[in-house]
């Protein structure tokens, strides 16, 4: 039996938008034997844009039955049939989540009518509901209503079961099929043909344009759960609606993809990605002689093209670290620019000749070199004769490529010729170091 389903909602995702209608069809493969449709009142405001395309509007469901009023029904009608609709991830989800909010647990089979019509009638120009009932001459009446495009849905699946369709609905409603779960718009051999390895991967929308970039151990297992769950959030109906193709770098380790995923998330900006996408603003401790031969210490936004003693990320993570050296090696707060007020004549008065401060900014910097390690951390490759190398140089991280098998490292000079620079920050940088930490035997201090 099948349970042909249409809902009109209040938004494009099921967390934060509800049903205001929703029509069922139970069809038995010959015949419609059982039909329920009524309003619903979402108990919340129906957007203006939302009764500009479905008509309905917030008087319209004052007087209807909350969900919650009508999931027992709708629960008996869908358990143990299969769910039919067309783009069938989106009503499933809207469904599901309010059955669960009620105290039910919809587990029934999914069929998508968009990806049958592709199986039964390759090469249509459009698969949407009113272009596919146009192409196969299906009148639709009552248009972007629960009840209309039911109806329509219902014609337009007893046209697939007259053209063979059962041969492909059997096939689709397997166990192991990815139809019941894939995008509409994603070819299942983009799902087959992808690794079990570490990587990154990357989706694309109609345009190839890449709208998200993810990591993962196994790459494989991580692109198919982002359509697997039945999660009611926005990020999954983003996915589930405009994903038309996926591509990835594989990589030795998981150590390897989290640096080039967070280093690729900041060169793109994808769309879909939120986390590691604020703009970054490095600052930088620098050293100058003044005009009386004073070595002074100032932490400014980084420049290009002028040495920096050390990169910071975060303002206030270096203007830390300065007081920590001013307070230890007695630094004069002005020259380090802590105190920005002016110098008057009292006191350079108390200020020590420029020989013996500069050797106690001397002894300061000779300390932070000692603290800013320079370190590689080596790891297997993704060949047996290449090792992945990541260079942590005075602190930083400066970047990371494969070296050959048998090199024992020795300067970070050296294994400059083989490694590509990536920048800095903060998430990269700590990963490395935890990574160290718990496999101090993949570290090698240069």
């Amino acid at each position: 039996m099948y349970a042909i389903v249409d809902i009109e909602t209040t938004g494009g995702y099921a967390a934060a938008s509800n049903i205001t209608e929703i029509s069922v069809f139970i069809h038995d493969g010959t015949r419609v034997v059982k039909h329920f449709e009524t309003l619903i009142n979402p108990e919340q405001s129906i957007p203006r844009y939302i009764t500009a395309l479905t008509g309905i509007d917030d008087a319209m469901v004052e007087d209807a039955p909350t969900f919650d009023e009508v999931a027992d029904v709708l629960f008996e009608l869908l358990n143990e049939n299969v769910f039919v609709a067309h783009s069938v991830n989106f009503d499933y989800s809207f469904v599901k989540h309010q059955l669960k909010n009620s105290g039910y647990d919809l587990t029934a089979k999914k069929l998508c009518t968009v990806r049958l019509g592709r199986k039964i009638f390759p090469g249509l120009p459009s698969y949407s509901l009113g272009n596919l009932c146009r192409s196969l001459n299906i009148a639709i009446e009552n248009r972007h209503r629960a009840g209309g495009d039911a109806k329509a849905t219902v014609t337009l699946f007893e046209y697939y079961l007259a053209n063979n369709g059962e041969l492909y609905i059997n096939e689709m409603l397997k166990r192991s099929s990815k139809d019941q779960w894939l995008p509409l718009h994603l070819d299942k051999k983009e799902i087959e043909q992808l690794p079990t390895k570490p990587g990154v991967y990357y989706f694309h929308n109609s345009k190839n344009k890449i709208v998200y970039v993810g990591k993962a151990i196994n790459i494989k297992k991580r692109v198919s759960s982002h359509f697997t769950h039945n999660d009611p959030d926005r990020k999954r109906q983003n996915f589930l609606r405009n994903i038309h193709k996926v591509t990835y770098k594989e990589c030795a380790t998981e150590l390897e993809a989290l640096v080039l995923e967070s280093t690729e998330i900041k060169r793109i900006w994808p769309l879909y990605n939120r986390s590691q996408k604020q703009p970054l603003q490095k600052y930088a401790l620098y050293h100058f002689e003044d005009a009386r031969g004073y070595i002074r210490l100032a932490i400014d936004k980084k420049k290009k093209n002028i040495p920096a003693l050390y990169v910071f990320n975060l303002l206030h993570e270096g203007l830390v670290m300065l007081k920590k050296m001013v307070e230890e090696f007695e630094l004069n707060e002005k020259l380090c620019f802590l105190d920005k007020t002016a110098f008057t004549i009292s006191d350079y008065e108390f200020l020590e000749p420029p020989a013996i401060y500069n050797g106690k900014i001397n002894r300061a910097l000779e300390a932070l070199n000692e603290q800013l390690p320079t370190f590689v951390v080596v790891d297997e490759g993704i060949s047996t004769d290449e090792k992945l190398c990541l260079l942590i140089e005075r602190g930083s991280f400066w970047g990371m490529g494969y070296i050959p098998k048998k090199l024992k490292p020795q300067s970070s000079g050296e294994l400059k010729n083989y490694l590509n620079p990536y920048a800095d920050n903060d998430y990269i940088r700590n990963s490395i170091y935890s990574f160290a930490e718990a496999n101090p035997h993949k570290k090698i201090l240069l």
